[in-house]
């Protein structure tokens, strides 16, 4: 296997390399990652089963899609394929550090910018995954319909399938559009599986994003996964407002947003989610929005 892969990236490249030292990569959940090195050569490689091909085209498809937009650095993918049972896909290797305040001054501006830029509609032009859980992105105009149909009611139908049913939730995909009375959403690129554990600063501290989950969608929905692990300071808020300041709705519809992602992990992860779920299903009833 790891002569394939040595064989696809000296083809893609247009260079001569061999697998000579191969190191494990520790810290993802979903796959096996690995650092392979030539001599003073070296890329980032992940594997996974043979059904993760379609999950790592995908991949490679938003970190170019990304780095077109000329905003933050994503390591650019190299090459991905099928060999001996097994699905890799090939990124550039960066070396990643811990940056500072500027840095994360810095990740909020460089987040701000990647949203500057408008999009024709919501979606994409393929689904993609959120983890290992399918993400439907249609093509569609008009975003409350989106995130209620594709985001909240795909999770929420898809826990029923894995033994778990929320009070009201019915209702409150029922209110929905109210969240965005005012407040009219603009289609940008997102990353869309933004946390901690997708950021980083390389050699020059300078910020680095990664494992996306891209779509077109309200850059507040970029925020609901963010604000559920910490790890990112005020410093990160003052650089992304200073750049494009949130709308004062954001505050109210954060929840909405975190409860997409909150479903998502208990459809990954199973049980321990299921009591925040319901409790923010039962507090964005209670809110008052009209």
């Amino acid at each position: 296997m790891w002569s394939v892969i040595a064989n696809h990236i000296a083809e893609v490249k247009g260079i001569s390399f061999n697998a000579r030292n191969i190191k494990t990569i520790t810290g993802g959940c979903i796959n096996e990652t690995y650092q392979i090195q030539d001599h003073n050569k070296s890329y980032f490689v992940k594997l996974n089963n043979l059904d993760s091909i379609d999950m790592f085209e995908a991949e490679a498809d938003g970190l170019n899609e990304m780095a077109a937009t000329k905003t933050i650095r994503v390591p650019s993918p190299i090459c991905f394929g099928i060999s001996n049972q097994k699905s890799y896909l090939v990124l550039e290797y960066i070396h990643l550090n811990n940056g500072n305040f500027k840095s994360q001054t810095n990740l909020g501006k460089d987040i701000a910018k990647l949203h500057s830029i408008g999009q024709k509609k919501f979606g994409w032009h393929r689904n993609n995954t959120i983890g290992t859980t399918m993400q439907l992105n249609p093509i569609n105009n008009n975003w409350p319909e989106f995130f209620r149909k594709y985001r909240l009611e795909f999770q929420i139908n898809l826990a029923k399938k894995n033994g778990f049913e929320f009070h009201r939730s019915k209702e409150l995909l029922d209110k929905t559009d109210d969240f965005f009375y005012g407040y009219k959403p603009k289609p940008t690129l997102l990353h869309g599986d933004l946390w901690s554990g997708n950021f980083a600063f390389d050699e020059n501290k300078n910020p680095v994003v990664f494992d996306p989950a891209n779509y077109y969608g309200d850059r507040e929905a970029e925020f609901g996964l963010t604000e559920m692990f910490g790890g990112f300071s005020s410093d990160f808020w003052n650089g992304y407002n200073s750049v494009l300041p949130l709308d004062p709705g954001y505050s109210t519809r954060k929840e909405l947003y975190r409860l997409y992602h909150t479903l998502n992990h208990l459809n990954l992860f199973g049980s321990s989610y299921a009591v925040s779920a319901q409790q923010l299903i039962s507090q964005l009833n209670k809110t008052k929005l009209i």
